[in-house]
């Protein structure tokens, strides 16, 4: 299965795209209520291609931590792709899930983030307003590191 969320933001491209691949230093700064901790844990000095990245939550989550695998990055045309390789629902509703991310300028100054999340069901899993969740804390995590960034005009400058 599979769905896009299309977001808008006045900030660069280039700036939010550095935010995404720079999210573990600032999410628990841009969302403390929702990210607790977060850090590298297997880095590859490859672009970050391979690196394993957590993320813990806060009680607010129902679940305790991701952790996410960079599978892809082109630092030229701004996108990237990323892989659950273990917590969330990984292995209790999901087989797999993989989240695509484009960045692209407008004339504004701004840019326009596509997401594509993919993700595969456990069998005997039923789609429920999971998706209608998912979509939301994604662009939800867009807007607070705009904010973050629209607050912070040094953070990934």
């Amino acid at each position: 299965m599979s769905w896009t969320v299309e977001v808008e933001s006045p900030v660069a491209a280039s700036r939010l795209f550095k935010a995404l691949l720079e999210w573990h230093n600032l999410a628990p700064k841009a969302t403390p209520e929702i990210i607790s901790s977060a850090q590298i844990i297997t880095l590859n000095e490859t672009e970050g291609v391979g690196s394993v990245r957590q993320f813990n939550f806060t009680p607010v989550m129902p679940f305790e931590y991701i952790k996410e695998r960079l599978d892809f990055v082109d630092l030229e045309k701004l996108e990237s792709k990323q892989s659950l390789v273990e917590g969330g629902d990984l292995g209790k509703k999901l087989e797999s899930a993989t989240t695509e991310y484009k960045f692209t300028p407008s004339s504004t100054g701004g840019c326009a983030v596509k997401m594509v999340m993919t993700y595969k069901l456990l069998p005997g899993v039923e789609v429920t307003d999971e998706e209608v969740k998912a979509k939301g804390a994604l662009t939800a995590f867009v807007k607070a590191a705009e904010a973050y960034l629209l607050a912070n005009p040094d953070a990934c400058a």
